[in-house]
């Protein structure tokens, strides 16, 4: 992760290989941003028309190139859009939303790839600011280099270091805003790095040696369950879709206590490490991208290391049920009934719907020490994407204030969460004729089905919350802002958020 640094410091003399300012939208071209005046200025007060000439606009996601000039020590200032100017009351300054400023440092971040120290003279007047810039451009210099060996020498390595300039720079809480996005993109990147890993190298006992060694020097124990002690302690559902891989499955159970009196929040992570659809088999085309269908149990991973390292005042218990869904002589059958962790049955319809069946274990065993909230976040459904496309995650939850708060986290985060409901008459399609319940039900509103499932195995009294992220947990399109092309790390910062309001007393259940 490249290093970064405050200064408030003047930008047109910082020493480095590239300098950023910002744009925005005007009537009739570019208009320069706060935070650049300065270069400006130093550029002889034709920065904007240099910019307007090259054609210029200031629309969010623009990056334009150009010559840092005599008066500016750093080669080469970058100039990104930030879309049209905030909204302005009558006496009040416009503000910059942060998740605007976040996607411009993204961009800025992956545009200067192969370049080593950049300045980021963006808005961040504030702390708040400054934490929003910060944090996309860390989370925009990323790449996934571990299997390019004769190729790496055709692909820009991320920037090195970044050096903000903000006139907060010497507030604590600026260096703590700074801390803060140090943690979340470290998480962020961990999340994604397991994601992008090839599901032949990241077998479920890989990923379990993953958290084990991602949570060494931190207040955090792992205790990892292999396949003996599952089936002596009666975890039918992930022994059930992993009995037909020659990689038997775990469970990870990850322990964060500050104090014992801390609100508990518990968070449990779909891990299924490759996912074939078992007997139900996939379209090969379908399979591609199943090396992200463990991005719950990854998003879960980065954020109990995250909380950790921020050492929030929250009690965190994440879960991570692994298991590798493959078709074999011993994989499960569609009409086979697993008995899941707490005694219910469930007779399997589809053994393509297999996220489900692991995280019903796991939900009934984090219920069993009364947290005082549980979310769960996974790339279950299809039906998904078909409801809210590749960007956007669903939440659904037993608790409409929660549901609302996790929404709200998202939202902060900038991660985008929409809610969705859980119609009563959806569950009774999954009634089963041999067992408790059924793994499938009404084809239609699959998503919503699907929660309805895991709801069945929450205990009375726990406020829980479903986020679907199977959209937005691997970008399968072109990069944008801070979110690189492949595995993106969704879920992992509203996690984080949700640990922070719960903490503070503002998150809202009941």
């Amino acid at each position: 992760m490249p290093e970064l640094t405050l200064t408030s410091s003047s930008p047109a003399g910082l020493r480095v290989d590239a300098l950023v300012v910002a744009t925005l939208q005007g009537p009739r071209g570019p208009v320069l941003a706060e935070g650049a005046e300065e270069v400006d200025s130093a550029l002889g007060g034709k920065l904007g028309r240099t910019l307007a000439a090259l054609g210029a606009t200031g629309a969010a996601g623009e990056a334009v190139k150009v010559p840092g000039g005599s008066g500016v020590t750093a080669p080469l200032v970058l100039a990104v859009g930030l879309g049209p100017a905030p909204a302005r009351r009558r006496g009040e300054a416009g503000s910059y939303a942060a998740e605007t400023l976040r996607r411009a440092a993204g961009t800025a971040a992956r545009t200067l790839a192969g370049t080593r120290r950049v300045a980021l003279a963006l808005p961040a007047a504030d702390v708040a600011s400054a934490a929003a810039v910060a944090e996309g451009a860390l989370l925009g210099a990323y790449s996934f280099t571990r299997y390019r060996n004769t190729s790496a020498g055709q692909h820009k390595a991320p920037v090195e270091s970044f050096t903000l300039v903000t006139p907060a720079a010497r507030e604590r809480a600026a260096r703590d805003a700074a801390d803060r996005a140090r943690a979340l993109a470290a998480s962020v990147e961990l999340c994604r790095d397991l994601v992008n890993t090839p599901p032949s190298d990241l077998p479920p006992k890989a990923l379990a040696d993953a958290a084990v060694t991602a949570a060494e020097g931190l207040p955090v124990t792992v205790e990892v369950l292999d396949e003996r002690v599952l089936k002596r302690r009666g975890f039918g559902g992930i022994l059930g879709v992993g009995q037909g891989s020659a990689r038997p499955p775990r469970l990870v159970k990850l322990s964060y206590t500050p104090s014992e009196s801390a609100p508990h929040l518990a968070i449990v992570g779909k891990g299924i490490t490759f996912d074939s659809g078992g007997l139900s088999l996939k379209p090969p085309a379908s399979m591609e991208t199943m090396k992200c269908d463990m991005g719950g149990a990854a998003a879960v991973l980065g954020a109990v290391v995250a909380i950790a390292r921020l050492g929030l005042p929250v009690r965190v218990t994440g879960w991570m049920p692994l298991a590798e869904n493959m078709p074999s002589g011993s994989a499960i059958r569609p009409s086979d009934v697993l008995t899941i962790y707490g005694g219910r049955t469930v007779e399997v319809l589809n053994t393509d719907a297999e996220g489900r069946l692991v995280l019903a274990d796991a939900i009934v065993a984090a219920c069993e020490e009364q947290p005082d909230v549980l979310v769960d976040t996974a790339t279950l459904t299809g039906a998904q994407l078909v409801a809210l496309g590749s960007r956007t995650a669903a939440v659904m939850a037993n608790d409409e204030q929660l549901r609302e708060s996790v929404q709200a986290a998202g939202a902060r985060v900038g991660e985008s969460v929409w809610p969705m409901p859980l119609p009563e008459e959806l569950r009774k399609s999954m009634d089963s004729q041999v067992g408790d319940i059924a793994n499938m039900g009404e084809r239609y509103g699959g998503m919503l089905v699907a929660g309805l499932f895991l709801k069945e195995f929450v205990a009375e009294g726990v406020p829980w919350a479903h986020l679907d992220i199977a959209g937005p947990a691997f970008n399968e399109g072109e990069p944008f802002g801070y979110t690189p092309k492949g595995g993106t790390g969704a879920s992992v910062r509203t996690l984080v958020a949700v640990a922070e309001d719960l903490a503070a007393g503002t998150l809202r259940t009941g």
